[in-house]
């Protein structure tokens, strides 16, 4: 009676640990791709930034030079309005 109520818990025991570590594969999977996508999109969105950076600096000085285009024009430093 004894060996057949320790030969259940071993057995349920067993079936137990067996099968949570079938689910945790497929989780460890999943976790996995959620991290490689959420990489992907890291890198996306840092090249979209660094473009967009790259953009404004150059809409920056672009704005600069023709600021300071207009005050020589305005100045009488040169430019080509007085002609």
């Amino acid at each position: 009676m004894k060996r057949s109520i320790v030969m259940l818990a071993m057995l349920f025991a067993f079936s137990t640990a067996f099968t949570s570590c079938r689910d945790q594969e497929n989780k460890t999977d999943d976790v996995e791709e959620a991290a490689e996508d959420t990489g992907n999109d890291i890198e996306e969105a840092a090249e979209d930034t660094g473009d967009a950076i790259e953009d404004a600096a150059e809409d920056t000085g672009d704005a600069i030079e023709e600021g300071a285009n207009e005050v020589e024009e305005n100045t009488g430093m040169g430019g080509n309005d007085d002609i």
